[in-house]
């Protein structure tokens, strides 16, 4: 990486992830220069389930995804990572293979880190592997409520928790107390939560008609009494 600016911006990045706190002002910046530019586009795949890659990537623009693909090309998806955050931990720390499959959701920009120059970094700095730790339990949880969900609820339960979701994170709300939010089709819903599209069809019908949601061209609105209806 020689470009001064992409050195800045990586720099400014990790300033802002936990994991990279304790890190010194000097350490920050050494750390920063090795990390590599990698541009994706929307739907590229940047590395497979099972693959042998062990660097750590951070999302300096753009939206990755992580998810589970069938043989049959269905998607199960895991999670999503937005600018600042980071992906590949789990098999940096153990060098086994990816656990997921990462897959560009739109043009982004990542920066990418050898896991040798990482573990480098966790021997000067011990602090890196427990912001770490507590990062890995988190997503630890977040997994668990996943398939807690999967487990106990029925699908338009789920799917009404993920519309919220999403309404909470980049919903605005109007006069009347719904959230708007861009509208997903029936497929990328289905991704999300372990559905079919067609028990999605069946799932967005029954909250309909519970009033609970509402479509217009382009979006979902979410009605201010979802939330009372959750588990």
């Amino acid at each position: 990486m020689k470009d001064s600016q992409d050195i800045l911006d990586v720099e400014r990045h990790l300033r802002e992830i936990p994991i990279f706190k304790s890190l010194s002002q000097g350490r920050l910046s050494s750390l920063a220069r090795d990390f590599v530019i990698r541009k994706v586009n929307k739907d590229e795949v940047i590395f497979y389930q099972s693959d042998s890659s062990t660097d750590l990537y951070i999302v300096l623009d753009g939206l990755v995804k992580a998810c589970l693909l069938s043989e049959e090309g269905e998607e199960l998806i895991l999670t999503t990572f937005g600018k600042g955050s980071f992906f590949g931990e789990m098999s940096l720390l153990n060098g086994k293979p990816r656990s997921a499959t990462m897959i560009a959701m739109r043009d982004s920009t990542l920066g990418r880190l050898k896991r040798e120059r990482l573990l480098l970094s966790i021997k000067n700095d011990p602090m890196i592997a427990i912001e770490l730790l507590s990062a890995l339990v988190q997503r630890l949880r977040i997994t668990d409520e996943m398939l807690g969900s999967l487990a106990f609820l029925d699908v338009s339960q789920r799917l009404l928790k993920l519309l919220m979701q999403i309404a909470k994170k980049e919903g605005e709300k109007d006069k009347n107390g719904f959230f708007r939010i861009k509208r997903l089709t029936h497929r990328q819903l289905a991704s999300h939560i372990g559905a079919s599209r067609e028990a999605i069809t069946k799932a967005v019908k029954v909250l309909v008609f519970r009033k609970l949601i509402r479509e217009e061209e382009g979006c979902f609105l979410i009605s201010p009494q979802a939330e009372e209806m959750l588990p």
